[in-house]
């Protein structure tokens, strides 16, 4: 305790001892294991997940094994590649297009790569492609019968049943969609001897029907870890089930009847 008596010499060492036992109270960060992909599988409304992927991110570019940030939130295409370790929020966010995420959620992510020089990358399905994807059904055939109803079940569920069955086929093309595309920008962000970091939902994040199943379809696949993170992990595949923090959210079903009726057509 600071007391007005106390020889200033000594105030400021006192006002950081509170910081510096937190500091030490933390528990050190998981090891990380030797894959070209790490892939974190999150749910966007619990800190705790993207607190712990900072910190992955943060190690992973101090160690200088990271050759870019992938992540869901941005459209692919997008990049932060080009701009300065120091630039400022504003300047990233305008260069990932950032849009219908929160971006105080995210920042502390994003942000540990920028100050990294490490490229983020946007790897989501670009909504202008959109409507062309719920639309081809060639994409159907890309994966078998029940990977495709483990998707279509997470769909039902997202939309707490109520989503009209004749949306349902277009609503599985999408989430294929996304998790190829994201899938190829992990892809072609490889380089040797380094790694590359995905941060998405935890359902892109699965090994039996997201973005690691696309990438392990392709030749000469890379060697990947799969985090999923807390009560977000039932029912999903992964190398590593990773405990977090949960913070109490409202009820994701409640409105959602009112919000499908007013939401236009995709």
């Amino acid at each position: 305790m600071i007391t007005p008596d106390m020889p200033r010499s000594l105030r400021p060492l006192l006002a950081a001892l509170p910081l510096a036992l937190a500091a030490c109270a933390s528990p050190p960060p998981p090891p990380l294991p030797d894959a070209q992909v790490l892939v974190f599988g999150e749910q966007h409304d619990q800190p705790d997940h993207q607190r712990q992927t900072a910190q992955a991110v943060a190690q992973l570019a101090a160690e200088g094994h990271l050759a870019a940030l992938v992540i869901e939130m941005a459209e692919r295409g997008r990049s932060s590649a080009g701009l300065p370790r120091d630039a400022d929020a504003a300047r990233v966010r305008e260069a990932l297009a950032w849009s219908g995420w929160e971006w105080p959620v995210y920042e502390g992510v994003v942000m540990a790569a920028v100050r990294a020089g490490v490229p983020v990358l946007g790897g989501n399905l670009p909504r202008a492609q959109m409507r062309a994807t719920m639309a081809d059904a060639s994409r159907d055939a890309l994966l078998d019968a029940a990977v495709r109803e483990k998707i279509a079940a997470a769909v039902r569920d997202g939309h707490c049943g109520l989503l009209p069955a004749a949306q349902e086929p277009g609503m599985v093309r999408i989430q294929i969609g996304r998790d190829q595309s994201m899938a190829e920008t992990v892809a072609a962000a490889l380089r040797p001897g380094q790694r590359v970091a995905l941060l998405t939902g935890a359902q892109h994040a699965s090994r039996d029907r997201g973005v690691p199943l696309h990438l392990a379809l392709r030749e000469g696949a890379p060697s990947m870890h799969v985090v999923i993170f807390g009560p977000a992990a039932g029912g999903l595949a992964a190398d590593e089930l990773r405990s977090a923090k949960f913070k109490p959210r409202p009820d994701p079903c409640e409105g959602l009847a009112e919000r499908l009726k007013k939401k236009p057509a995709a």
